[in-house]
């Protein structure tokens, strides 16, 4: 039967490098990466239906008003939102859906979809998500220091979901994703008391 996995984590973290390795497997062939809805406009390398689906501030406002969401939000002056009926006729369809999406989002979707996975993916310490957030190069040191700020709150929210996974060695977090993806067992021991200790002093931080 077809899968729900719901996958968050604080900018820099590297869920999106993950995510796309896991769908590079195997395991992962009949699964399928989430598609929002936006109203931001659309860069001319995008096909519709690919990674958005492209809609008018209008046309989006009227599917909030007939339920048409599982999750959305408002970032940087444009609407996001993930489409129930897309969601449901993908997994209709026997494929697995991965959302990657903010915590709230997560707890949204899990609160329509009480079977779905939740995976939350943390750094091995704030000092390592600087340096990852630094590196990367796409954000000023003022957004950078944000983002660290509001990666300690989605820590605390995030830290109930169903599988932690601590991103501290790129090869040994993509099994463990494949492992809380597509296993009912916990991780190995080694991998959940690194987990619990990284998360420990995230948190006292």
């Amino acid at each position: 039967m077809a899968q729900l996995f719901v996958i968050s984590a604080p900018s820099g973290t590297g869920k999106t490098s993950l995510i796309h390795n896991v769908l590079s497997e195997k395991i992962a062939s009949k699964a399928r990466l989430g598609i929002s809805c936006t109203t931001r406009e659309r860069r001319k390398n995008e096909n519709e239906g690919v990674a958005y689906f492209f809609l008018t501030e209008k046309e989006f406002k009227q599917k909030i008003q007939e339920d048409g969401f599982l999750e959305y939000a408002k970032v940087f002056g444009n609407l996001y939102g993930t489409p129930k009926d897309w969601v449901s006729s993908t997994i209709s369809e026997g494929f697995d859906v991965i959302l990657e999406l903010d915590v709230q989002g997560a707890l949204q979707v899990k609160n329509v979809y009480p079977n779905a996975k939740t995976i939350f993916i943390i750094p091995t310490s704030y000092d390592d998500l600087k340096y990852r957030l630094v590196k990367r190069g796409l954000d000023s040191l003022e957004t950078i220091e944000k983002r660290l700020s509001e990666a300690k709150q989605e820590i605390i929210a995030g830290k109930d979901f169903d599988y932690l996974i601590t991103n501290d060695d790129f090869d040994l977090a993509s099994v463990d994703l494949k492992y809380a993806m597509y296993s009912n067992h916990d991780l190995q021991k080694e991998r959940e008391e690194l987990t619990e200790k990284c998360l420990s002093h995230l948190l006292d931080q």
